[in-house]
């Protein structure tokens, strides 16, 4: 990176010109990693004693210290590495399931610090539920040693209202997902934020993918216990007017042209391509999936097929995901589809390769198949990196 100019406006005033070069100089070293004066005076065009000045208001303040020293022959100044102070903040990532709930717990570079998961069994008293998640939450924090956490950030299936940031109600997501973010907020007394799980997964992509050409615009497809969609169009995640941009389990996409209705989507692309779809298509193809129908039967069934060379499943399954793929792309272009979710991340490169095959004969549009880059937990990491960065606005803009 390389900063376009670190010299404000002739009518700002040296205190708000130091501001500017204080955020960037911030900026540059939470997106660059730690640096020296020697590589800020670089970065920023600013002068030497200006450098050193904003050096010293950074370390006072408590957001830099030294973190070690360059290589450099000549021993000064110049060769300590600055770097911020992580441990100035904690924030915390849950990833909150119909039947788990798990929590991340990372420092204001986000990185992690402690993580951990509790099973929700069916039947389990809702009130049960919401206190063993705020436990398993506090109590991973104190494990980690962040008593205090800055900012909460859950990730949860189902619709976020924009307007509201809660959960939409809707008859297929228990009702103690909404009673869990609630209590966390008066409890904790904290900012929590709420936020689609596909969309995080798709935050966390863009993070990391971003180093690429193509990091900037792509669909995320979740393919798990339910199908959704996280679309990232030139950087920015879309959510839509209502909150359900990628709620592409209700495209009316079915192998018996039943439609899915605006309560169900059973009967739309959820039913094709999610959990308890793919278990039955591994059934009918002679695979053993097991007794059971969730995300993790789907995955331990795709993962045999693929080591086993099961190619009537791989193929069939893969016109399956490229179909509602095809619909998609219809509409946005976006050029990359990234599989994840427990199903595509399951089917790596073998199962996205088909799906670009299978695509290919469907749409004359060109886009390339990849599996997600971001291996376990990718919702938790991309509920971290939005609790990272809401932390770090705030923290930081108690700059001097």
């Amino acid at each position: 990176m390389t900063a376009t100019s670190a010299h404000p406006g002739r009518g700002a005033s040296p205190r708000t010109a130091r501001a500017i070069n204080d955020r960037l100089a911030l900026r540059l070293l939470q997106e660059e990693g730690p640096l020296t004066a020697g590589q800020l005076k670089e970065l920023t065009g600013m002068s030497r004693p200006s450098v050193a000045d904003l050096v010293e208001r950074l370390q006072d303040s408590g957001l830099i210290e030294v973190v070690g020293e360059a290589g450099a022959a000549r021993r000064g100044p110049n060769a300590r590495v600055y770097g911020i102070v992580a441990d100035r903040a904690y924030v915390a990532g849950l990833d909150v399931r119909i039947e788990s709930i798990g929590v991340e717990i990372a420092d204001l570079l986000g990185r992690t610090v402690a993580r951990a998961e509790r099973p929700v069994a069916a039947g389990t008293d809702p009130e049960r539920i919401v206190e063993d998640g705020i436990a398993l939450l506090t109590g991973t924090a104190r494990t980690a040693g962040a008593a205090a956490l800055h900012t909460v950030v859950f990730g949860a299936p189902g619709l976020i209202d924009p307007g509201t940031g809660r959960l939409s109600p809707s008859g297929a997501l228990p009702a103690w997902h909404a009673d869990f973010v609630d209590e966390v907020r008066r409890r904790l007394g904290v900012p929590v934020l709420l936020e689609n799980e596909a969309n995080l997964a798709a935050v966390a992509e863009q993070r990391v993918a971003a180093a690429g050409p193509d990091g900037d615009t792509f669909v995320l497809l979740w393919i798990g216990s339910g199908v959704g969609a996280g679309v990232m169009l030139d950087g920015r995640l879309r959510r839509g007017v209502s909150g359900g941009a990628g709620e592409v389990g209700f495209l009316p996409i079915s192998p018996d042209g039943a439609l899915p209705s605006a309560e169900d989507c059973d009967k739309g692309y959820h039913g094709l391509v999610g959990s308890r779809g793919v278990c039955a298509l591994a059934r009918a193809h002679g695979l053993s999936p097991g007794s059971g129908a969730d995300a993790e039967s789907a995955a331990s069934a795709v993962r045999a097929a693929v080591e086993g060379g099961a190619d009537a499943f791989l193929t069939e399954l893969a016109e399956r995901i490229a179909v509602g793929a095809a619909a998609i792309c219809a509409v946005l272009d976006p050029g990359r589809v990234v599989l994840a979710g427990e199903v595509g991340e399951a089917g790596g490169d073998v199962l996205a390769e088909r799906v670009g095959a299978a695509f290919a004969r469907l749409s004359p549009l060109r886009t390339s198949f990849h599996v997600t880059a971001v291996k376990g937990g990718p919702i938790l990491r991309g509920a971290v990196i939005t609790a990272m960065d809401a932390a770090q606005q705030d923290v930081f803009a108690t700059a001097p």
